[in-house]
């Protein structure tokens, strides 16, 4: 049994180690000369129109906590509190 197993685990191994690809050299151009003075571009430039984005609806939502009308308590406590 240990056999067999030592078997799966080192046969996988053997195989991919013998089968070793050549390495690829790739060879790029060193220098490339564009003419854009030869290229003609036909069309023509104009706005977008009706494919722009219109501005969407702004919804404005009410305040849901009380409103205060002075915050004497917190400062007298904050004042305190640096003293």
């Amino acid at each position: 049994m240990k056999i067999i197993l030592l078997l799966t685990l080192i046969l996988p191994g053997l195989a991919y180690s013998q089968s070793k690809q050549p390495k690829v050299r790739y060879e790029y151009k060193k220098f490339e000369k564009f003419d854009f003075d030869e290229i003609g571009i036909e069309g023509e430039a104009g706005s977008p129109g009706d494919i722009s984005i219109s501005p969407r609806v702004r919804n404005e939502f009410k305040n849901r906590l009380p409103e205060r009308q002075n915050f004497n308590k917190e400062m007298k406590k904050a004042i305190e509190g640096i003293r």
